[in-house]
């Protein structure tokens, strides 16, 4: 049965980084699925708790858009995919203790993951309007 969050939640996200398959090459099929089985059940039960609200991989191809109108356009993967993020979790708790923790139990890490949390905010320092979907359970 899944709890909601309560009001005063704070949305952080957590991204993924080192998470490519070189990282876990070493692993036999058995021990990769193994460590398949802990991540999923890492994620499902904060679902339930009511602290995760979404969660996903990204792959490895990227392309990259800068320059003024956009007029430099590189595709990837690039060598230092290695320290891209490769994917994320959006969290709803009481504050960045809380979500450290929740990074810190990532069974991941145990094989060289990085997880960067950043508290996530609808008020970007340039004045950019970033009204969507609220980012907290209160709103």
């Amino acid at each position: 049965m899944s709890t909601s969050p309560v009001p005063e939640s704070i949305p952080f996200m957590l991204l993924f980084r080192n998470t490519g398959a070189d990282s876990y090459r070493h692993l036999s099929a058995a021990q990769q699925q193994e460590l398949v089985g802990r991540w999923n059940t890492w994620f499902e039960t904060l679902v339930k708790q009511g602290k995760a609200t979404i969660g996903q991989p990204l792959e490895d191809a990227t392309r990259i858009v800068a320059g003024p109108g956009g007029t430099r356009v590189v595709d990837g993967p690039f060598p230092e995919t290695k320290e891209a993020i490769g994917g994320f979790v959006t969290l709803l708790v009481g504050n960045l203790a809380e979500a450290t923790a929740i990074a810190q139990r990532h069974p991941g890490l145990e094989y060289g993951m990085l997880i960067e949390i950043r508290e996530m905010t609808p008020h970007c320092h340039l004045g950019v309007n970033t009204k969507g979907v609220p980012l907290t359970a209160g709103a």
